[in-house]
């Protein structure tokens, strides 16, 4: 209790009743009767010690009723007791056909101090025996008297002292030796009628109670001057006396007050060991305590990711890394947390909660919302993908459709290529397409527009990737193993069935658009553009001998899979060729990569799958079981999954080959799949299936009775599938969520997330500064002088070149032009970048750089080559002038 505020004791409005002919009743109201204050401590008070002087005590205590002998009534109010809570809004008294108005509180309000009341009711005169004024006490001492018949000057009643007042008797002596306080009532009312008078009483008849709240200053100045033992035992002989009401009351106030949380007090280490040994649900449960709880259960790292581990849903290989980086780059784009709001959570428990519902939902869940509606007329879907909640659609009849999963609505068609769509990837709000119109499309997902074409294949787009910045590991010029981040900008990877990949940039939002030569004019073949007037393109990577089926990249690696039979692992910052790896008997279908494992697997129509190790070249495993053509693979943490035309999917595990199990129940082809941690879902004959892939048991059936099932993506809460039926084709769209699932987090396939930026402006200022002092620099130093020319004709008479692979030498080789001059181009392009891919390289090396290059490797012994030095990866700015454009920036 504060020592400010001034308690009060308000009367209750007294009654009187006279009745001559007819009958008058007379209200008074009294003013507040001001107690005395407590005193404020004579020294600031530690809260730690005295932890109840502040406490804010129940209403309760701050307002109750008091009756003094006699029947008067008052109310005592605390200080404390704010002005709203004081006005009580009153209760409205009503009845059938009438309501009582209230009182116009506008209207002021008489109120009648003591004093004038004592004197008022002490010139009352009585004609008869019987009390003129109900509920009013006597007042002690006062004697009924017969006053003279001549009227008495009457003696003003002494004033009521509030402030020195009495106390009871009490035999503890004064600490302040202070004098016997004089009683504040009159011993006589004044008289001031001649005629006699009955006894007449006061409004209010004192009694312990006033005497104790008067009283209260000095009972505290007695108290606070005891020792503290002798202080205990008062308050404990008064709680021995003490009835069990008050008891309860005094309960209600101790305990909160003397609570100790304990998890806001320990340190941080130990509150965490205490929080593992709770299952998940009483953890749910304890953070809705306290906002205090809530925020030290959901931001504690360690507790969330032993709960992943204890529950086997912490599957490594940096997945859950990864999850966390883009819950928190999502947050610093949004701007969270907002001020004055809850600590977010941990992504590790975002993580946890979104996991176990993967894990449960898509089992329990028996009945999932579906929606189901037809898209493409009736043309086969070539590509499926699930992005930032859209569905994209690619066909082979041109075209691109982006629908709603909520409500199956068409948002956007995509029109522009001149054939079938057979590749598709998405980053954010642009989307990249591959056809056989052997073109490359960047969209605008927002608009819809088609903001670049990109031309330089020769055959069908049949396979491409964006490669995203990512953190890897690299051996640099000098040997050294480093982690940065490559390539610094993203990139779009391209396979064909001209033999050839192409490196492009990814235009960002904004960008200068281009079209290629004789992108809007069908007549016209877009494969005799000049990729050298494409701003964006940086490499054409030559060397297979038939078409490129399948890729995959990840950081400064490319991994492609060719119907030549091999698998090329490519630099795709430098376009060196690193590996060629020999193996497979027949085509190779489709390939995958784990970079953190350094690990590629290739899967062929020789019915084999195999492993290659991306540091030595060479095939860690022959996973062997498959009867037909291995066409799909995936790869998670914890399982490789491949499916054949043998009607069987497989599951591996990726680091010892060991088959973990076969899912047989399919009686054809299997045409498209998609498995994580969880389970695998297969398409094939007419019918959808789910597995359990930790046990290789079926779930249940998604799809049956239909013509054929062309493509399924899944991420978190949803499920998409296209199928043929009745000669046409539809789209299936499962939500296994719930009402209250909104925060289920998808992890997408691969572990690719799409929420870091993409682009630094102050990297790319300086970048662009740097670029054109390159520039500059470049226009001054002029021709190369004649012994870099004797230098560069020593080593190629040498031969030494950055791949020394005999059999990718003569790969690249053959089929090359009669004519020198382009022979020597085409064998640059597949060997080492040269001047005609990075107009800003130097045509030569210097000498100091020839003598850091690693010596050429014997094809008996391949090794990892060294990369170039900085300043001629193609990461440099061109400097070329390409007229009406703006210069390129990789």
């Amino acid at each position: 209790m504060t020592s400010n505020p001034r308690p009060s004791l308000y009367l209750a409005p007294s009654v009187n009743t006279t009745t001559v002919v007819t009958t008058t009743t007379t209200t008074t109201t009294y003013a507040p009767i001001p107690l005395p204050p407590i005193p404020a401590p004579s020294s600031p008070k530690d809260p730690k010690l005295y932890p109840l002087l502040n406490a804010t005590l129940p209403r309760s205590l701050r307002e109750f009723p008091l009756v003094f002998p006699g029947g008067s009534r008052a109310t005592f109010r605390d200080g404390e007791l704010g002005e709203q809570e004081m006005q009580e809004e009153e209760s409205v008294v009503e009845g059938k056909g009438w309501r009582m108005v209230k009182r116009d509180e506008s209207e002021p309000r008489k109120e009648v101090g003591l004093v004038e009341a004592i004197e008022r009711y002490g010139r009352k005169r009585s004609y008869s025996n019987e009390n003129m004024m109900e509920g009013i006490e006597a007042i002690p001492g006062l004697v009924p008297n017969t006053p003279p018949r001549k009227k008495a000057k009457s003696h003003p009643p002494p004033p009521i002292n509030t402030m020195n007042t009495a106390a009871p008797p009490s035999p503890l002596p004064s600490p302040h030796g202070s004098p016997p306080p004089e009683s504040i009532w009159p011993s006589a009312p004044p008289s001031g009628h001649s005629s006699p008078q009955p006894q007449t009483q006061a409004p209010l008849q004192p009694d312990l109670s006033l005497t104790t709240l008067l009283a209260l200053p000095s009972l505290l100045s007695h108290f606070s001057s005891l020792p503290p033992p002798l202080q205990s035992h008062v308050l404990l002989t008064f709680l021995r006396h003490s009835p069990l009401s008050v008891l309860r009351t005094l309960h209600s106030v101790l305990t909160p007050t003397l609570a100790r949380d304990f998890l806001t007090l320990l340190p941080p280490e130990l509150v965490s060991l205490i929080l593992s040994f709770l299952p998940f649900p009483d953890l749910a449960r304890a953070s809705r305590v306290s906002k205090a709880w809530r925020a030290i259960i959901d931001s504690d790292p360690v507790l969330w990711r032993d709960l992943l581990k204890s529950t086997r849903i912490w599957f490594g290989h940096d997945s859950e890394t990864a999850f966390a980086d883009a819950i928190m780059a999502r947050r610093r784009r949004q701007g969270l947390p907002a001020p004055n709001s809850l600590p977010l959570p941990h992504p590790y428990k975002i993580l946890f909660k979104s996991r176990h519902l993967t894990r449960t939902r898509w089992v329990t869940n028996q009945e999932p919302k579906r929606l189901t509606f037809p898209a493409h007329g009736r043309s086969v879907v070539t590509c499926l993908i699930f992005s930032h909640g859209r569905i994209i659609s690619a066909s082979d009849d041109h075209s691109i459709h982006v629908y709603s999963p909520v409500t199956g609505t068409l948002i956007r068609s995509l029109e522009g290529h001149d054939g079938g769509v057979w590749a598709l990837a998405a980053t954010k709000n642009t989307l990249v397409s591959g056809s056989t119109d052997r073109t490359v499309r960047i969209w605008d997902l927002e608009t819809g527009r088609c903001t670049h074409v990109f031309g330089g294949h020769t055959s069908t787009v049949r396979c491409l990737a964006i490669v995203k910045p990512e953190l890897i590991d690299y051996e640099n010029e000098h040997g050294v193993v480093v982690r940065e981040k490559w390539p610094k900008r993203p990139l779009i990877v391209t396979g064909s069935r001209d033999h050839s990949l192409r490196v492009w940039t990814l235009p960002r939002p904004g960008d200068e658009e281009y079209r290629c030569y004789g992108a809007d004019d069908t007549e016209v073949d877009p494969s005799e553009e000049d990729v050298e007037d494409n701003p964006y393109h940086k490499l054409h990577l030559e060397g297979h001998d038939h078409a490129v089926r399948a890729l995959a990249a990840r950081g400064r690696t490319l991994v492609s899979g060719s119907y030549d039979c091999t698998v090329r692992i490519w630099d795709i910052i430098t376009g060196d060729c690193k590996w060629v790896l020999v193996g497979h008997t027949q085509k190779v279908y489709s390939v995958v990569l784990d970079i953190n494992r350094n690990l590629a697997c290739s899967g062929s129509m020789d019915g084999t799958v195999r492993v290659w190790n991306l540091s030595t070249g060479n095939c860690q495993h022959i996973l062997a079981g498959h009867t037909s053509l291995v066409g799909l693979l995936g790869l998670s943490p914890s399982y490789l999954v491949s499916a054949a035309a043998d009607s069987t999917l497989r599951v591996w595990d990726p680091d010892t080959g060991e088959l973990r199990h076969t899912l047989a129940a399919h009686s054809g082809a299997i045409t498209c799949f998609q498995h994580d941690e969880f389970k695998v879902l297969s398409g094939s004959d007419g019918t959808l299936k789910m597995w359990d892939i930790r046990d290789g048991t079926q779930v249940r059936d998604l799809l049956t009775g239909i013509v054929g099932v062309w493509q399924v993506v899944f991420e978190g809460r949803w499920c998409v599938a296209a199928s043929n039926r009745m000669d046409s084709t539809v789209l299936d769209v499962w939500d296994f969520g719930n009402d209250e699932d909104e925060d289920w987090e998808g992890e997408p396939p691969g572990g690719l997330y799409d929420e870091e930026s993409d682009y630094d402006d102050e990297e790319d200022d300086l970048d662009r500064a740097q670029a054109e002092v390159d520039a500059m620099d470049q226009d001054l130093e002029g021709v190369p002088s004649d012994t870099e020319f004797v230098d560069a004709d020593h080593d190629q008479d040498l031969g030494t070149t950055d791949d020394d692979d005999p059999e990718v030498r003569s790969a690249a080789w053959r089929g090359a032009s009669t004519d020198a001059e382009e022979s020597t181009a085409r064998a640059s392009s597949s060997r080492e970048p040269s001047a005609g891919h990075y107009r800003n390289r130097p045509s030569v090396r210097t000498r100091s750089q020839r003598e850091i290059a690693p010596p050429p490797a014997g094809p008996s012994e391949p090794q990892l080559r060294m990369l170039p030095a900085v300043e001629e990866t193609p990461t440099r700015p061109r400097t070329r002038n390409v007229g009406h454009r703006r210069r390129w920036q990789p």
